[in-house]
């Protein structure tokens, strides 16, 4: 055997992340790593190029790559033109994985408007269900009968008010693991978006939980980024609790994510105002991303020392870039990865947050003194 070479057995111990020999044979023929040499005895023998090949792969498969796109993506060359080209193949790629990506909506739709039915719509919802396999649908009358069936089952919606909790328990997946208040967090966040694939993209910190009602008791000083956050806030059970709120953008015509990114770029004040906070306060980013990139840096840098994070900005590349880098922190946080996010979501989840730790008062009329 050649000095030097690995086995394909050496070959996936040494690449790791769960590679196995059928998957390295699985690349072969996918054209995604190049046929090795072969020994005497007809074994396949790799080398260092091959190892750091294949660790390319697996590290873009845990990025979401597929493997049409990685292999793309590994035969560019650093020429410009190429690049352009393997920018306008990817884009048409992007394109099709969120045609996919809507059909699936399609079909969670249909699903959801299934299971998602409570006790008062379960009556109809077993009509439809026994109904659903009589249908000739590759014709008109059938489609049409289609069409009567939903007409029916959302019928039902008229005669009750909509009882959310027994839609989630059958939509939301397993979260017996997590707290209740975990569950009662993410369950409002599902509501607040009406998207129950969020819950594979929420990540909280070991010890958000306990730091966020530790800080929340002792009345802590909450900060956000727009005045639009601030507004969504529950200001009754906040006050209860002695927590202020104050703005970082404290601009009322700052409105939009692109706004606020603009606006925290332009005027150095801003910036400085993030590196003043109250040691022990509460920081909750809806919409600027380089707000929260600025508060990762300072993190980093232990300038400022908030005992909780709640990041959760909107964007397509510097929001991601922003809530990986919180997630590196010796901090807790809770964000969502990815670009989803926004201001309601955010203020959801401290609102999900404070209402674990107090009722709301039945009488809200002091607040008129509290907001004078």
């Amino acid at each position: 055997m050649n000095a030097g070479c690995l086995t394909i057995k050496e070959l996936t111990d040494a690449v790791g992340g769960g590679m196995t020999p059928r998957m390295v044979r699985h690349y072969h023929q996918l054209g995604l790593i190049p046929q090795p040499m072969r020994s005497p005895s007809n074994y396949r023998l790799y080398t260092q190029k091959d190892v750091i090949r294949l660790q390319r792969i697996v590290a873009l498969k845990q990025q979401g790559f597929q493997l049409n796109h990685i292999r793309h993506i590994l035969e560019v060359e650093p020429e410009a033109d190429t690049n352009n080209n393997l920018m306008v193949l990817l884009q048409q790629q992007y394109r099709a994985v969120m045609q996919q990506i809507s059909q699936l909506r399609q079909t969670a739709a249909a699903l959801e408007g299934l299971l998602g039915r409570d006790q008062h719509c379960q009556i109809m919802q077993a009509e439809v269900l026994a109904q659903l396999k009589l249908l000739e649908v590759d014709t008109q009358a059938g489609l049409g009968g289609l069409e009567k069936l939903w007409r029916g089952l959302d019928a039902e919606v008229h005669t009750h008010s909509e009882v959310f909790p027994e839609s989630l328990q059958r939509l939301l997946p397993d979260l017996s693991e997590r707290s209740e208040i975990e569950q009662h967090l993410i369950s409002q966040l599902v509501l607040a978006c009406g998207d129950v694939s969020l819950v594979s993209f929420v990540r909280l910190s070991r010890n958000a939980i306990a730091a966020s009602r530790q800080c929340l008791k002792s009345g802590c000083e909450i900060i956000v980024d727009i005045p639009a956050v601030a507004a969504t806030l529950d200001q009754t059970r906040l006050i209860n609790l002695g927590c202020r709120v104050t703005t970082l953008i404290d601009n009322s015509h700052i409105t939009t994510a692109a706004e606020a990114e603009e606006s925290f770029w332009q005027n150095q004040q801003w910036r400085d105002k993030l590196l003043q906070i109250t040691p022990g306060s509460l920081l909750v980013v809806g919409y600027a991303p380089s707000v929260l990139l600025t508060a990762c840096t300072a993190l980093e840098n232990q300038k400022i020392q908030p005992a909780l994070v709640i990041g959760m900005p909107i964007g397509f590349s510097h929001a991601p870039a922003a809530k990986r880098q919180l997630m590196q922190q010796d901090v807790a946080f809770i964000t969502i990865e990815g670009t989803l996010g926004g201001g309601l979501l955010a203020a959801t989840a401290l609102n999900a947050l404070v209402e674990s730790l107090i009722e709301k008062p039945d009488c809200h009329c002091y607040l008129k003194d509290a907001f004078r």
